[in-house]
């Protein structure tokens, strides 16, 4: 029998027995009650499981489905389709199993999208190792085209490609899925929904608070898989270039190139064999980043920018490499 309610909300569950309670009694606690949750236990090997059913046998609006560890993408795409195929809910929101929402995160982004029939709503967040959610005044939103949103001209903005602060109108992912076995799924999904939707209503209210462990940062170590933001940034750079989006374009070679050097950075630390060999390829993807840069003015060859070009071209001086341009006529200064 499909369920008829408004929206339905995926909450992937992975080893977050601890989060877990805050998590949901959060969403139970919304004033916007039309709404059906799925949690879905992606495998987790602590007690998850059980707390998932019994909050399923207090509230008849959960449904839980257990699988095999999959990952973040995979637990997504589960509550997607089962959205998709068992709810009669026209919208989705996810909330990850460790971060908890503000009582009227439902009732705002649904509202905005009602009031401007807008196809996507997003809410501002705040960082927190635990802490209530800041005041809050009265309710104000603005209503973005993709680029404005996406692409902000504003420096310093803060408009990431985050999954959990908005809410989606379930078109939206009728063929869109998250990447399974990806590093950074957001950034190879977000902006393919914004697009989707043309227009996004936006209000900065922190409505989302995303949990930060400190124990866990601390003990995060790098590996090759964090590449996989590279990949989704070239991905970007692709679906603008197919569009013909010089804003989109732009945004997605700078943050190439920011990215690329950051983890050239990262991989000088990697004790491995194929640190040299991956340096190597990375640096490669450095320099190509750099010509297509070229395009928008981006990182121009001077000594403001000599520690991009000093790492894309290390066995060459800067003073070389600005001479050799210099006197080809590619760049004045």
């Amino acid at each position: 029998m499909m369920n008829n309610k408004l929206i339905s909300v995926i909450v992937p569950v992975y080893n977050v027995e601890h989060y877990l309670n805050r998590c949901v009694d959060s969403i139970l606690a919304q004033t916007f009650a039309d709404f059906d949750l799925v949690l879905v236990d992606d495998g987790s090997p602590d007690s998850c499981g059980d707390i998932c059913e019994e909050y399923a046998r207090k509230d008849g609006r959960i449904h839980v489905i257990h699988q095999k560890n999959g990952g973040l993408s995979a637990a997504r795409n589960t509550g997607i389709d089962w959205a998709q195929a068992n709810s009669g809910s026209q919208w989705l929101a996810f909330v990850d199993s460790d971060d908890w929402v503000h009582p009227d995160f439902l009732l705002r982004l649904y509202t905005m999208v009602q009031e401007t029939g807008c196809l996507l709503s997003a809410c501002g967040y705040f960082r927190t190792g635990g802490g209530d959610f800041p005041a809050m005044g009265a309710p104000e939103y603005r209503v973005l085209l993709a680029d404005d949103y996406y692409c902000p001209d504003e420096a310093g903005e803060d408009v990431p490609a985050i999954a959990w602060n908005k809410l989606y109108h379930k078109s939206l992912f009728d063929t869109l899925r998250y990447p399974v076995g990806k590093l950074h799924e957001d950034e190879f999904t977000t902006y393919l929904a914004v697009y989707r939707a043309g227009k996004v209503a936006v209000t900065r209210e922190p409505l989302y608070a995303y949990y930060q462990n400190p124990v866990g940062i601390m003990l995060s170590k790098w590996t090759p898989r964090k590449l996989h933001i590279l990949e989704a940034t070239e991905n970007q750079i692709a679906f603008a270039r197919e569009n013909g989006n010089q804003r989109l374009l732009k945004k997605a070679v700078r943050q190439y190139i920011y990215s690329t050097y950051e983890q050239i950075g990262f991989a000088k630390q990697w004790d491995n064999p194929g640190r040299g060999r991956l340096l190597k390829t990375l640096r490669k993807k450095l320099r190509e980043g750099l010509r297509q840069g070229k395009e928008f003015d981006l990182f121009p060859l001077c000594r403001e920018f000599s520690w991009v070009y000093e790492e894309a071209y290390p066995m060459k001086p800067f003073w070389w490499l600005y001479g050799k341009l210099h006197r080809g006529g590619e760049r004045q200064e």
